[in-house]
């Protein structure tokens, strides 16, 4: 049954292969000559299958351990450096039909306040998201065609890239909204979105329809099935996700890999990011509830061994983390982090009150961004607020032969320094810009083509004198 390059869920996710790859990985998990010859294998950067994945993920020697874990360091290094990009989501609507037993948007819940913005507030909150410093956004919606047709959305994104106040601008716009089709992906694609973001939540068809009681997202097939309708609608940087914590770890960490073998296969492209959420508390969910929530240890073998499988790929942790559990992530493969973020709608302009909580989840980390972008500079990395790539058409294949090859470098590191320094004119708190000018100095050396050195140097002047909106 299982074809990774079939377009039916049930055979390019096959819950047969992933219960054979589970059993072949618990009876390998102790074979320390195949583990050694794997991590050798993913020192290649070429990636690892799902069924080679899973051995490591089953790994418990702590010597291997630690190989694993240096190696996920290194690669990170090799493909993304120190920079870690930012963003920040911004929710326009959390009106839903669907019965999601994980999510306070479900229908039945009657003490969530159900609120939807406006075009007039909408630029109040990006306003407030630019004056932050924000360039990068993803917007968040509920399943309701009444209230939230593709309409309002693209009507959404055309306002927020329309907006400019002192010297922000939103120049990416990414969107994280329910399962459509071809032709909706086509106009969100026409639109000018960056990634096209969904969770799988879980891979397990039988648990997903339990967790999904009711409503269009009920619908196992067509939900897991619409990154290949996102892909033939034009839209080729797209984010894969599950939800760990609503099903068995192991069975959604091989399902998500499968995942993204399938649209390598399928498109020639693999995922442009995977995200790696835990859930959590909100309203009236009690994350305490589920019994297959992970533990911090895990989580943490879990990126290191995703970021060794599909090297190439960008990976996101959000604010549902705390402070401590982003720092021992991001060594270790994440490369976006969110930053400042609000999970209600409204939130960055009115804030969340208990008796009018409109919040998807739990903020874990409520440190504002410029706290956010100051204690990267301290960890040794480089905030970056670039949107380059997706604006000069880099994206999907040409995006990742540019990275396979490493001549990404000329491009990304000048682009970080280039938006950390408009950061710092136009937002940074005293402290802040001067450990960020303390980085720009020290990584402008490392920039590898000297012309391209001399003219981030250039633009990085052009800056303080007042100009902004420069790229490579």
């Amino acid at each position: 049954m299982y074809n990774v390059k079939s377009s039916l869920a049930g055979e390019f996710i096959c819950h047969e292969e992933i219960l054979d790859t589970l059993s072949y990985a618990e009876a390998h998990k102790n074979d320390t000559a195949l583990i050694r010859l794997l991590i050798e294998k993913a020192r290649a950067c070429k990636g690892l299958s799902h069924r080679e994945a899973a051995v490591l993920l089953e790994c418990e020697q702590p010597d291997l351990l630690e190989e694993i874990f240096s190696l996920a360091k290194d690669i990170k290094q090799r493909f993304y450096g120190n920079r870690i990009v930012m963003f920040a989501p911004l929710y326009l609507s959390n009106y839903c039909v669907n019965g999601c037993v994980y999510c306070p948007y479900h229908l039945k819940n009657k003490t969530i306040t159900r609120k939807k913005l406006t075009q007039d507030e909408i630029r109040r909150e990006v306003i407030a998201l630019q004056d932050m410093g924000h360039k990068r956004l993803a917007l968040e919606a509920g399943e309701d065609p009444l209230h939230n047709p593709l309409e309002y959305i693209l009507e959404s994104i055309q306002t927020i890239y329309s907006i400019r106040h002192k010297n922000g601008a939103i120049r990416r716009v990414n969107v994280n909204i329910a399962a459509t089709t071809v032709e909706d992906y086509r106009r969100l694609k026409e639109a000018g979105i960056g990634t096209y973001i969904l969770f799988q939540e879980t891979y397990h068809k039988e648990n997903y329809e339990k967790l999904h009681p009711r409503g269009p997202k009920s619908n196992y097939a067509y939900h897991t099935e619409a990154m290949d309708r996102a892909m033939q609608g034009g839209i080729d940087d797209v984010g894969l996700g599950v939800l760990f914590g609503l099903n068995t770890y192991r069975y959604d960490f091989v399902g998500l890999l499968m995942h993204a073998e399938h649209l390598e296969a399928a498109f020639g492209v693999g995922p442009h990011t995977i995200s790696v959420p835990r859930i959590c508390s909100a309203d009236d969910i009690d994350a305490s509830t589920f019994e297959n929530a992970i533990s911090d240890e895990i989580f943490r073998k879990i990126v290191a061994v995703i970021r060794v499988s599909v090297p190439y790929t960008g990976m996101i942790v959000s604010t549902r983390e705390s402070q401590s559990s982003r720092a021992q992530v991001l060594e270790l493969g994440v490369s976006q982090i969110s930053g400042g973020s609000r999970t209600s709608v409204g939130g960055y302009v009115t804030p969340e009150v208990p008796e009018n909580n409109s919040a998807q989840f739990d903020v874990s980390d409520t440190r504002t961004l410029d706290e956010v972008v100051n204690w990267l500079l301290r960890l040794g990395y480089i905030p970056s607020f670039c949107t380059a790539c997706y604006r000069a058409g880099r994206t999907g294949d040409r995006f990742m032969s540019l990275l396979k090859s490493g001549q990404i470098a000329n491009c990304c590191s000048p682009n970080a320094l280039i938006t950390l320094q408009e950061y710092l004119q136009d937002y940074a708190s005293p402290e802040t810009r001067e450990l960020g000018k303390q980085m720009i100095e020290r990584e402008l050396q490392h920039v590898p083509s000297e012309p391209i050195r001399n003219r981030t140097s250039e633009y990085l002047k052009r800056i303080t004198e007042g100009e902004r909106d420069f790229r490579f």
